[in-house]
């Protein structure tokens, strides 16, 4: 199955090649038709990589519909980005199966992974196994609370490096390490590269990301993917100048 090959091969290979992504992170109920048609003309200019759909609750039915209107318009892999087991939309191209290795929550570790599993298996969709680790941005989110689990504090690098490459052994195909939709602070570049420099899998970095600098120091720390939603939400021109950044950081090939 073809389809099932693609994306996870596409970051992969980029990684190899020393390019880095930005992925557009689309909330599914802070948008419309009108707003994701400014925002896929945007995405499409800029070259973004990817688009990541999804949020933490999603109370709108829009997932589909939003996800349908970015396939039709452009060519831009969607890749979901959920919150919950029902976040599934078979028009997108891939999943990322989300597993909260920052934390304690067995429900989240993979009780709710035993729940979607025929759902998520029934969608066709590319899986991708994720281990998600949520840092400690300065501000409550949403992860947190649903989750019922702490972050993991920002200043503590060496418990990271465990985390990702605990997570990396135990068979995740991608480490995404994330400070929350609306964060005070992102993610420090130390952390990202004592992060980097331990695992061989893609690093995926998102939350309080808000200057295009800030998105280019975090690839030159180690980022492989770079992912940005609550800043473009408020400015959504934003979008060409942090892929730019993005796309500026000097190629460094992978032997």
């Amino acid at each position: 199955m073809e389809k099932a090959s693609g994306i996870y091969h596409s970051l992969t290979e980029r990684k190899r090649q020393g390019k880095k992504s930005f992925a557009v992170l689309i909330d599914p109920d802070k948008v419309n038709d009108t707003h994701m048609e400014q925002l896929i003309e945007l995405a499409r200019d800029a070259q973004v990589d990817y688009f990541l759909a999804g949020g933490s609750l999603v109370i709108s039915n829009y997932l589909d519909d939003c996800v349908k209107l970015i396939k039709s318009r452009c060519d831009i892999p969607v890749i979901l980005f959920p919150g919950s087991p029902s976040q599934v939309s078979k028009y997108a191209d891939a999943l990322l199966y989300l597993s909260l290795i920052s934390g304690r929550n067995a429900d989240m570790l993979i009780g709710q992974h035993v729940i979607s599993a025929p759902v998520v298996r029934q969608s066709g969709l590319e899986i991708m196994p994720t281990g998600y680790m949520v840092i400690d941005g300065g501000a409550p989110t949403t992860v947190s609370y649903i989750s019922n689990a702490a972050p993991l504090p920002s200043d503590k690098t060496e418990i990271a490096m465990c985390t990702a490459m605990a997570g990396e052994m135990l068979g995740m195909k991608l480490i995404y390490m994330d400070a929350g939709s609306g964060a005070k602070r992102a993610i420090s570049e130390q952390m990202i590269a004592s992060v980097a420099s331990c695992i061989e899998v893609p690093l995926i970095v998102g939350g309080g990301i808000v200057e295009p600098e800030k998105a280019y120091l975090n690839c030159k720390a180690g980022a492989d993917v770079i992912v940005v939603g609550n800043a473009i939400e408020k400015d959504a021109s934003l979008i060409r100048e942090m892929a730019a950044a993005v796309h500026s950081v000097p190629v460094k090939m992978q032997v």
